[in-house]
């Protein structure tokens, strides 16, 4: 397969510009900016069908035409705070195949009309972070970025900004609290980012693999996108895989690749040819799929159905649990981490991971009771539907989903 989105894997050195250049590199920003309208480059977009790729599947040239045209500046950000568990694509991209993300971020910028883009990273991407701000010095001195680009009266200046580790800030309106220097807490929405986001003006934030999509969608048009994937879901996914795997990694594919293939084609199998015994597929945010069928894995792995499973694809970081794994053990993992993370602005989610992380852990150890069970899943509950972000609904989803499709491991955990 030729790849889309991780061609170092292809293509030595891409990294380097001169070598980004040499393989059709740059020439869809210069083309858009010097050719094209960017309502022409948002109807591209649209016409290809990319989707978000941070987690929700939002269609990216539709947010794009949401920039509010009557409330100037505009910004565009770029999400690269990547602190799901399981998740290490964009890692990936970003020191391998920087030159086509930064690509991205441009023709992005032009087409929402923003001179003026900002690269949020997690605070332990340092280094890449400096990287990145080389390679966007390159780029400067060639004339790619700067004050009237091609002799154009578009600017645009990009700058790096490095987060203080904390997974909230993945939420796009804590990450905009974080770039103005406050503490990464999520906004009470309405207004959306794309009316009033970064200082109060219109604002569009996508994810770093959906960016890295968009040259090759600018250089090869909308239905040579279309062409791979699904109705659902055109295009290719980067599917992160980790879990009890023999080969974890990541695997362009395209979406509706199954998760058999993805499993025993791609990575492997499982480990000491153990069995399938659930899948999370949207790492630690997600509803386990019960695999108490093999025809499960036979799946394609696009939103609608992976949905048809009680499930979400999300940033499509698979994990794998076999049959040696006990469900009260992963649950209290999970739980802890959303603990630790929860910004502690609403009281649901506040209050919510203190106490499923309390009760995870009286159960795992041995030291609860079987009501504690049921108090589990009621916490749980209690909390959907109630909590200010999205973390705090996600810290939900193991949880209900394991104790309603694998209560046998936490009654027997517990005492009679």
């Amino acid at each position: 397969m030729t790849h889309v989105l991780l061609r170092h894997r292809e293509i030595p050195d891409i990294g380097k510009l001169s070598v980004y250049q040499d393989n059709g590199g740059l020439a869809a920003f210069k083309n858009a900016v010097t050719k094209m309208k960017p309502g022409e480059v948002i109807d591209v977009v649209k016409n290809s069908g990319l989707r978000g790729r941070g987690g929700a599947g939002f269609p990216t040239g539709m947010k794009w035409s949401f920039a509010d045209a009557k409330s100037w500046p505009h910004y565009m950000v770029a999400n690269a705070d990547e602190s799901e568990p399981g998740t290490f694509k964009d890692r990936e991209v970003m020191e391998n195949n920087p030159f086509q993300f930064l690509e991205g971020v441009m023709i992005g910028s032009y087409a929402v009309g923003a001179n003026i883009a900002y690269i949020y990273l997690r605070g332990e991407f340092w280094q890449i972070a400096e990287s990145l701000d080389r390679k966007i010095a390159e780029m400067e001195a060639e004339g790619y970025l700067g004050d009237k680009i091609f002799g154009t009266d578009y600017s645009l200046r990009i700058y790096t900004h490095l987060g203080a580790g904390a997974y909230i800030c993945g939420e796009e309106t804590a990450l905009l609290e974080s770039l103005e220097g406050r503490r990464g807490q999520p906004r009470v929405r309405p207004p959306f980012p794309p009316s009033e986001g970064l200082y109060g003006k219109p604002t569009i934030i996508n994810n770093v693999e959906t960016f890295t999509n968009v040259p090759m969608i600018m250089a090869n048009g909308a239905e040579w996108y279309k062409s791979m994937g699904t109705a659902d879901a055109p295009g290719v996914k980067i599917f992160s895989l980790s879990g009890r795997v023999r080969k974890p990694g990541n695997y362009e594919l395209p979406f509706g690749t199954t998760f058999r293939d993805l499993i025993y084609k791609y990575g492997g199998g499982v480990q000491d040819s153990r069995s399938v015994r659930a899948i999370m597929p949207a790492g630690a945010s997600s509803s386990l799929i019960l695999v108490d069928d093999d025809s499960i894995l036979d799946t394609p792995m696009d939103y609608l159905e992976v949905r048809k499973l009680k499930s979400e694809l999300g940033s499509a970081s698979v994990i794998i649990v076999d049959d040696t794994v006990s469900m009260d053990w992963l649950i209290n993992k999970t739980v802890h981490f959303f603990r630790h993370e929860s910004c502690g602005k609403c009281t649901p989610c506040r209050e919510g991971t203190f106490w499923m992380s309390h009760l995870t852990e009286r159960i795992h150890t041995g030291q609860a009771v079987r009501a504690d069970v049921d108090l589990l899943l009621n916490v749980a509950k209690q909390m959907q539907g109630k909590c200010l972000c999205a973390l705090g609904e996600f810290s939900t989803m193991a949880v209900v989903s394991s104790l309603e499709r694998f209560r046998e491991d936490f009654d027997k955990a517990v005492q009679a």
